[in-house]
């Protein structure tokens, strides 16, 4: 009679986790040889070995009208929380401290470095709301957008003129500004029509059109510069390949502003992925964000070697095991 009880209530408690909540683990084990840069930060003089490895902890709790999931992020470095979100119907709210995207500034090595730290989300019958904060300043990013058949209106109101150089932010961000942005798309057949526009003194534009045909897309822009480009990408199979020309830059400062050139290459054969990008905007940068990139990739199971280089010199080999 003991033991029968004793299994009923581990059946039953077990039941009871298994209702409550749904948990689940994931992670890499990655090995890297060389040296990388990151946008305006040059790579390390000499190349070498690091390691890398993560294991993430996600739980979902979804018994009752409100989903709560957080996520244990562990890795070579220590321990710390993931985001969380808690919902119920159409709102949701997330905290991720410096980690929500809507909020960014540009750091030292001249990339953006998000700061947002919560948002609260709304959507419903083609309206969608999104506000996000920076708990440490007044910062924050209101976005708005509403849909109806081929059309899609959107506002969004941006303040990122405070968060730069406050403890609890990334350091030595460059400040930003305060602008109100209003867009709109439509599409009509093979057209995509788009343009947007903000309130700043110099009142920055944008119009795009875009048409498909088949595997081919070709788009034509501009914006308040007088600046014009024509872009192309193409998809067959395996390859997808893009290139796309800046027209009539302006002089700023007294300097012309290059007629940036962009041209990417794709291509896919089973286990094997190679890729090349070029963009002339990118000159003097390090990284991914170089000039010129080529990388190659081979997936063997749960294995994935990897090689990359740049116009820098750089360059760099890994293997990575993901479970």
């Amino acid at each position: 009679m003991k033991k029968v009880l004793l299994t009923t209530t581990a059946m039953a408690f077990a039941a009871s986790m298994a209702s409550a909540a749904d948990m689940s683990m994931s992670g890499a084990i990655k090995l890297t040889y060389g040296a990388f840069g990151t946008g305006t930060v040059a790579a390390a003089a000499n190349d070498d070995f690091t390691s890398e490895a993560d294991l993430d902890i996600a739980a979902t709790s979804a018994g009752g009208n409100i989903t709560m999931s957080g996520t244990l992020e562990i890795d070579e470095v220590g321990t710390a929380a993931g985001p969380v979100s808690i919902s119920t119907g159409t709102l949701t709210f997330t905290y991720d401290n410096n980690d929500l995207g809507a909020l960014a500034l540009a750091a030292a090595d001249g990339e953006d470095d998000n700061y947002g730290d919560y948002s609260v989300a709304f959507a419903a019958g083609g309206i969608s709301v999104n506000y996000t904060k920076d708990q440490d300043s007044s910062d924050n990013a209101m976005a708005v957008s509403y849909a109806a058949g081929a059309l899609t209106l959107s506002m969004t109101a941006l303040d990122e003129s405070g968060g730069a150089g406050l403890a609890g932010n990334p350091a030595n961000l460059v400040a930003g500004i305060k602008k109100t942005t209003i867009g709109a798309t439509y599409v009509t057949g093979p057209y995509t029509i788009a343009l947007s526009g903000d309130d700043q003194d110099d009142q920055d534009w944008d119009a795009s059109l875009a048409m498909a045909n088949g595997d081919t897309t070709i788009t034509v822009a501009a914006d308040e510069t007088e600046m014009m480009s024509v872009g192309i990408a193409y998809t067959n199979g395996a390859m997808t390949v893009s290139a796309r020309q800046e027209f009539n830059n302006p002089v700023v400062g007294g300097v012309q502003v290059e007629d940036e050139t962009e041209i990417a290459l794709s291509y896919t054969d089973g286990a094997l992925t190679f890729g090349a990008a070029m963009d002339s905007g990118q000159t003097g940068l390090n990284g991914d964000e170089a000039e010129t990139v080529i990388s190659a990739s081979y997936v063997d199971g749960d294995v994935t070697v990897a090689a990359k280089g740049t116009d820098q010199d750089e360059m760099e080999v890994s293997v990575t095991f993901a479970f």
